[in-house]
């Protein structure tokens, strides 16, 4: 375990709040909330590094990213062409269903907006599969979920580049919801008119996962094998 005075995501003193930040920054709403930290959370100052399995060091020249399913425009995307994309900054609390919180986020990224608008969402899509490059990893959303304001492809966490343990190159990241909803390592993105349980919902974490209303688990109190606190 990193000691504060060498883990570069260490947090010193009390958390950040949206006061003071720049007007084209996203903030999402639940920054605002009195008590930031969801029921049965607790704050990290760190950034744990948690996955399926072990961290992909994808580097910038070898990633991209596949854009399918119910659109219009098809698309393949490579890090240049990513990175020439409308970019957005959002500011973000980040809960992981292992029950700690980081605080303060300033993510940095394309909207998941300005995706869904590039390929042209037919009417027929009404979930998001995102899938990462390990070993054809993939989480589930809906439509409406992804498309919320706070929501983006990040390339850039705190200013300094994702790195490969928090899922760089770019990683997706639905704030209001659980953090493995946010997928590391991200490589494609299909638009569905059916949901389809991805990796951790078909070993029975939640399908939704709201951390506000505790929805971890698909049978609440009875974790997943393989699950730990």
């Amino acid at each position: 375990m990193s000691e504060p005075s060498t883990d570069p995501k260490y947090q010193p003193g009390e958390p950040a709040t949206s006061q003071g930040l720049p007007g084209d920054v996203i903030v999402s709403s639940d920054t605002l909330r009195e008590n930031r930290i969801p029921p049965g959370q607790s704050r990290t100052r760190k950034w744990p590094v948690l996955q399926a399995g072990p961290v992909m060091d994808i580097t910038q020249q070898e990633w991209s990213l596949t854009i399918g399913g119910l659109v219009d425009k098809p698309i393949t995307l490579n890090w240049e062409e990513f990175r020439k994309l409308p970019r957005v900054k959002v500011f973000s609390d980040f809960h992981c269903v292992t029950q700690w919180s980081r605080l303060a986020n300033l993510w940095e990224g394309v909207s998941t907006k300005v995706i869904a608008e590039m390929v042209g969402v037919q009417p027929g899509a009404k979930f998001v599969l995102p899938g990462a490059y390990d070993n054809g990893w993939t989480t589930n959303l809906s439509l409406e979920n992804f498309l919320v304001d706070d929501a983006l492809l990040c390339d850039t966490h705190d200013g300094e580049l994702l790195d490969a343990d928090h899922g760089g190159p770019v990683r997706l990241v639905v704030p209001l919801l659980y953090a493995w909803k946010s997928a590391k390592w991200l490589n494609s993105i299909q638009f569905v008119a059916e949901d389809k349980p991805g990796f951790w919902e078909r070993e029975g974490y939640h399908n939704h996962g709201d951390p506000w209303q505790e929805e971890r688990f698909n049978t609440p109190d009875s974790p997943p094998p393989g699950y730990s606190s």
